[in-house]
C-alpha cells in the first residue's frame, strides 16, 4: 500500500480531474489507467441524502462524493472490486441508519479520529489501494445550503425567475438554470488542491452535472486562479446528454461557453466528445477553437444505449490526446 505522498506512479502526465458525482467517478476510473500521478479535486456542496444528514448532524463536509472519488480509484484486482463494493454499500432499515453508506460513515469517523480533511482521505485511499488521491475543492464545512441558484421557468411567453437554494435542491428543480453562486462567496480552497494543480500537467474538467458538481470549483476564487495560472493543460470532457432541468436544452457549444462565463480568462487546451452527442461538429469545433482548445470526438461512449462513459473507452481517448500533446511537445517533460 501507499504512503502519505507516495501515491502510485506510472508512466504518464500528472493528472488533476475536478468534479463530483457521478462524472467525476467515471473520469478518474479512466484516468487512473493512463496518469503517473493522479488527484481528484471534489466538489462539497452537496446537502442531499446521507451526505446532508451527516453534514446537519455533525457540521463535516459531505463525503458523498468524495466516496465516489475512492471508490473509481480502486483497482480492477479482487482488493480493489471488495473494498469499492464496500465503500458503497448502503444500508436498508427503518432505523436511523436507512440509506447510509459504509464508505461516509468510515470517512467521517477518521475525519473525527484525524481532525484533519485530507488526513482521512489519504488513510481511507490507503485501505482501498487507490490509485491516485482525492482531495476536497474547500477544507472548510461550507453553509448546508451553500450552492444557490437562479432558475427560469414557464413557456417562452411567460418565463418567470425562481431563486433555488442547495446542491440538491439545484439539481432536481426543473427549470433552466441560468447562474450559480456559494455562499459564502470567498471559500478557502484546500491547499493540498491548489499545489496539485499547479504541478500537474494536465487538468480535466467534467464531465458531471455541469452546474452543481463542475462549475463550482469556479466559484472558490483561489482554485479558479490557481486553474488559470497554472502551466498545466486544460483538458475538457462534455457530457454524453443533456441532464433534465439543470442543463436541458444544452448542446455541446453551451458547456464550453458556460465555463467561459465564470472564468473569461481559461483557455482551454482540448475537448473530448462522443460522436453520438455532437449534432454539429465544425459548431462545436469552432467554439472550441475560441478558446484555444483542439477538439478530439472519439467514442466514449458505453454501447447499452444509456449515457455513461465507457471507462476503457475514455482511458484510450485520454491516453491518445496526452501522447499527442507529448509528441508535438507542448507540455513539460513528465517527470
Amino acid at each position: 500500500m501507499t504512503t502519505t505522498g507516495e501515491w502510485q506512479r506510472l508512466a504518464g502526465p500528472k493528472v488533476v480531474a475536478l468534479g463530483g458525482g457521478h462524472g467525476l467517478a467515471a473520469s478518474l476510473s479512466a484516468l487512473r489507467r493512463v496518469s503517473g500521478r493522479l488527484s481528484a479535486v471534489v466538489t462539497v456542496a452537496d446537502d442531499g441524502g446521507s451526505s446532508g444528514r451527516l453534514r446537519r448532524e455533525l457540521g463535516v463536509l459531505p463525503p458523498g462524493d468524495l466516496r465516489m472519488a475512492l471508490a473509481a480509484l480502486c483497482g480492477d484486482d479482487d482488493w480493489g472490486h471488495t473494498w469499492a463494493r464496500v465503500l458503497q454499500h448502503r444500508f436498508a432499515s427503518s432505523g436511523e441508519l436507512h440509506n447510509h453508506s459504509v464508505g461516509n460513515l468510515l470517512i467521517v469517523a477518521l475525519w473525527e479520529l484525524l481532525d484533519g480533511h485530507v488526513e482521512g482521505l489519504d488513510w481511507v485511499g490507503r485501505l482501498l489501494g487507490a490509485q491516485g488521491r482525492v482531495l476536497p475543492m474547500s477544507s472548510t464545512a461550507l453553509d448546508i445550503q451553500a450552492l444557490v441558484a437562479r432558475l427560469e421557468r414557464g413557456a417562452s411567453a411567460r418565463r418567470e425567475m425562481e431563486t433555488v437554494v442547495g446542491q440538491h435542491a439545484v439539481a432536481t428543480a426543473l427549470g433552466t438554470v441560468v447562474a450559480v453562486e456559494l455562499l459564502p462567496h470567498d471559500p478557502p480552497a484546500c491547499p493540498e488542491a491548489l499545489t496539485a494543480i499547479e504541478e500537474a500537467d494536465w487538468v480535466v474538467l467534467g464531465p458531471g452535472s455541469w452546474f452543481t458538481s463542475v462549475i463550482p470549483h469556479l466559484l472558490v476564487p483561489d482554485l479558479r486562479d490557481a486553474l488559470l495560472t497554472t502551466s498545466a493543460r486544460r483538458l475538457v470532457t462534455l457530457n454524453l446528454s443533456a441532464e433534465g432541468g439543470e442543463t436541458e436544452g444544452f448542446t455541446p457549444e453551451m458547456y464550453i461557453e458556460v465555463l467561459g462565463a465564470y472564468a473569461p480568462e481559461l483557455t482551454i487546451d482540448a475537448v473530448l466528445a462522443d460522436p453520438g452527442s455532437v449534432p454539429d461538429e465544425r459548431l462545436l469545433r469552432r467554439v472550441a477553437g475560441d478558446f484555444g482548445a483542439a477538439l478530439t470526438v472519439a467514442k466514449i461512449a458505453m454501447d447499452d444505449g444509456t449515457a455513461r462513459h465507457d471507462p476503457q473507452r475514455l482511458a484510450h481517448a485520454y491516453a491518445e490526446i496526452f501522447a499527442r500533446e507529448q509528441t508535438h511537445g507542448r507540455i513539460r517533460e513528465w517527470r
